[in-house]
């Protein structure tokens, strides 16, 4: 049993190898194209928490506020405290980058008042994932022993079963945030162009490769997330398959 773990592992491994390569060539897309277009700005010379600012003004939004954080990128809307934090390269700057990126923000803050069914679900995952991180290991693990106990198999089977949902939310989460964060952007590029921040075609192009660069760390989680699940449910048929053999 243990080399047929082991194999699986050095299997799933190196399946994972391609979703650590897409993950670091992500991560280093968004961060090139941030910079590229960080020394781009904008005619209007709109800074991003000017731009989030009036973005929510327009929107009707008065309850939200708009403070300076710190760090690069770790710009974020917090809902629970009607906050949004700009990171230290957006907040002051007036380059397309940071207008595009701070316009994401305002979008997440759009999809809250306008009831965006996807936003409502994947906030509503978030404990949920929390909670299945923390037990599914636990609740499989225990699950297997009393399927592996003669008296106690129907037990064993249901207790496998949630926590392999439960261990599966965390890919749920991520399948929900993809659309998320792509219906942000494109508010994002809708509100810029009317309400005339980025003037010229050449900026629209640029801040739409900015959004499209961050999307794309997105699509690598959701893919990482999906192979981990895939290697989770290996491992669980294997320990359970055993069982059935003997």
């Amino acid at each position: 049993m243990f080399y047929d773990i082991y194999l699986i592992y050095l299997v799933s491994g190196i399946i994972l190898i391609p979703c650590l390569f897409l993950s670091v060539w992500a991560s280093t897309k968004v961060h090139s194209a941030f910079a590229k277009y960080n020394r781009m700005p904008t005619s209007t010379d709109w800074t991003g928490s000017d731009t989030a600012r009036m973005l929510l003004e327009k929107n009707g939004i008065w309850d939200v506020s708009v403070v300076r954080g710190k760090g690069n990128l770790t710009d974020n809307y917090n809902p629970r405290a009607s906050l949004i934090t700009l990171s230290e390269s957006t907040y002051d700057s007036s380059s397309v980058a940071a207008v595009a990126v701070c316009a994401h923000e305002v979008g997440h803050v759009v999809q809250r008042q306008n009831g965006y069914i996807p936003y409502k679900l994947r906030g509503a995952l978030v404990p949920l994932t929390n909670i299945g991180t923390m037990l599914a290991f636990p609740l499989v693990i225990l699950g297997v022993i009393l399927e592996w106990t003669l008296a106690a198999s129907t037990i064993g089977n249901v207790i496998v079963f949630i926590g392999v949902c439960l261990y599966g939310l965390s890919t749920l989460f991520c399948l929900v945030t993809l659309p998320v964060e792509l219906n942000a952007s494109r508010r994002a590029k809708a509100m810029l162009a009317d309400t005339g921040i980025l003037v010229t075609k050449e900026e629209r192009k640029a801040a739409s490769k900015v959004l499209t660069a961050a999307a794309m760390t997105y699509v690598a989680a959701l893919v990482t997330s999906l192979l981990y699940f895939l290697r989770f449910l290996l491992y669980v048929f294997l320990l359970t398959g055993r069982k059935r053999n003997n």
